[in-house]
């Protein structure tokens, strides 16, 4: 089992910086890939980004490519999102996920464990 851990979500205005963070726990050793999704009202979970466990191969939806950034904390086993120049399109629940699968891992089938998720609401 692995544990994920979400925090920093918020009320963010548009153009302002939001940064979420992932905690790892748990048997982290089979892990490969880390992600981050977002579900907002009304609509299916997407993929945001992605990165390897030891935080390369990053990987973004182009919908946040250039505003976005996934970077891990390896001594921490932390998982970082910062968000910048946010829009009200950003509004959602974010959720961590973790999986074993490599490549371009942006479908949900493809991670085994999920973060309870942290709302992040921008206001225009």
């Amino acid at each position: 089992q692995v544990q994920l851990v979400e925090s920093g979500g918020g009320l963010v205005q548009a153009g302002g910086s939001l940064r979420l963070s992932c905690a790892a726990s748990g048997r982290t050793f089979s892990t490969y890939t880390m992600g981050w999704f977002r579900q907002a009202p009304g609509k299916e979970r997407e993929f945001v980004a992605r990165c390897s466990w030891s935080g390369g191969s990053t990987y973004y939806a182009d919908s946040v490519k250039g505003r976005f950034t996934i970077s891990k904390d390896n001594a921490k086993n932390t998982v970082y999102l910062q968000m910048n120049s946010v829009k009200p399109e950003d509004t959602a629940v974010y959720y961590c996920a973790s999986g074993r699968g490599r490549g371009l891992t942006t479908a949900t089938s493809q991670y085994d464990y999920w973060g309870q998720g942290t709302q992040v609401t921008v206001s225009s």
